[in-house]
């Protein structure tokens, strides 16, 4: 059994998953946090909330390394970790540089803070001479509007250091590019409180299918895991409606996309890592989107588990600890899984009271799982993957039917808002 140091984690679908994979190894954790009323306001309404099953919770300033870096190695002398790890972007490089200073298993911190930063990202796959869009990293609008003539519009803004889709843009011209400059001006400062980079990234945009490619690399060696499909809406922004896994793909193209993924790895030299590679098959090839150090979101990990087997959040609990991962594909009866989200469009605004349809898709035997906003939120059109209203999840035993099943589940339900909040069409 071993003991894990949890450094500000439980976000997104890794809130219950990576606490299921601790205890299902028959781990222990520590939980550290800089503040832990931003865990209690989130807890799950259905179920018991995660940070009960840890051993200790410690409060410390995980946003100054200079200060955590001593206070772990102390917390360390007495508790004794195995292990430390994490599931929130923001503080991946921070965990890395713990592990080292704690003589603990863990990815080269220098790599897990390239691939946390895009423009890092992009210098390394350019250096390693792999194929990628054109793009400029920009200091100021002067800056940006030369290299945008450059480039040549339309063309994608994305913050270097932002996740979950936040505040990228496509543009179609000077003025969108002003606008999506002053939207990231405006946000100097990240959900976690660290301040942001003051840089703006502009990238050529690739056209093609969108896949991510789930791979755990352990001693050297990425394992590919499988390519999960995905939809992408919400124009001019990068909202993901939905994945398959495993991708409805030709081998050759299927193969390309992992052959690519692992290249990306190789080019940032990262290794003890679970990671989740974005890939555009463009007409020219694929192309890498992003490169992330850690098990995929959007319970992408739960279709992967479904269809194979493999726990991918127990495998990052076993990079951590320098244990060798379980990847052994077993028969589970499922063929594909696939979910779909519910997300609130133009003219989907106002305070939430239900869903039209709920009932009748909580009766349909395709779905595997279904989760619902609760009456009362104040919703406004999507600009990013941290305001879906729910979503729904199918398995296919026979084929790759699951996302045909999904869309259709999602096409019965619709929000319905208070009527006096409602913005009209």
């Amino acid at each position: 059994m071993a003991h894990l140091l949890v450094i500000e984690s439980w976000v997104g679908s890794m809130s219950r998953l990576l606490p299921r994979a601790l205890e299902e190894g028959g781990h222990r954790f520590t939980f550290l946090t800089r503040d832990l009323q931003h865990y209690l306001r989130s807890g799950p309404a259905d179920g018991p909330h995660p940070l009960l099953a840890a051993g200790n919770v410690l409060t410390a300033d995980t946003n100054d390394p200079a200060a955590l870096l001593p206070y772990a190695e102390r917390m360390h002398g007495l508790l004794g970790f195995d292990g430390v790890l994490s599931s929130c972007d923001y503080y991946l490089p921070l965990v890395a540089r713990v592990a080292r200073r704690l003589g603990l298993p863990g990815p080269d911190p220098e790599a897990v803070t390239a691939a946390c930063r895009k423009d890092l990202t992009r210098r390394a796959l350019a250096g390693a001479g792999l194929p990628g869009p054109a793009y400029a990293l920009c200091t100021d609008r002067g800056q940006a509007r030369a290299a945008a003539r450059e480039i040549g519009f339309p063309l994608v803004v994305k913050p270097v250091d932002l996740c979950a889709g936040m505040l990228v843009r496509e543009v179609a011209d000077e003025h969108e590019l002003s606008a999506a400059i002053r939207a990231l001006e405006e946000f100097p400062v990240n959900a976690r409180g660290q301040r942001r980079a003051p840089v703006v990234l502009l990238e050529e945009l690739l056209t093609g299918p969108e896949v991510s490619v789930e791979t755990v690399s352990a001693d050297g060696v990425a394992h590919v895991v499988g390519v999960t499909d995905k939809s992408v809406g919400g124009a001019p922004a990068f909202v993901e409606t939905g994945h398959m896994f495993p991708a409805a793909l030709a081998p050759a193209d299927a193969a390309a996309a992992a052959g690519t993924a692992v290249a990306a790895l190789a080019a940032l030299g990262l290794d003890q890592v679970v990671a989740h590679t974005e890939i555009k098959l463009t007409p020219a090839g694929p192309r890498v989107v992003e490169v992330n150090p850690r098990p995929a979101g959007n319970r992408i990990t739960e279709l992967v588990r479904r269809v194979t087997g493999i726990d991918l959040a127990a495998a990052c609990v076993d990079v951590a600890t320098g244990r060798r991962p379980d990847l052994a594909v077993r028969p589970t009866g499922v063929a594909s899984a696939a979910i779909a989200f519910l997300v609130p469009g133009e003219g989907q605004a106002g305070l939430l009271e239900g869903f039209d349809g709920e009932a009748a898709v909580r009766r349909d035997p395709a779905v595997v799982e279904l989760t619902l906003a609760g009456p009362g939120r104040d919703v406004r059109p999507a600009t990013s993957n941290n305001e879906y209203l729910g979503h729904v999840m199918t398995a296919d035993a026979t084929g790759a039917g699951a996302r045909r099943a999904a869309e259709r589940l999602l096409a019965g339900l619709a929000p319905r808002y208070a009527a006096a909040a409602v913005v009209p069409a």
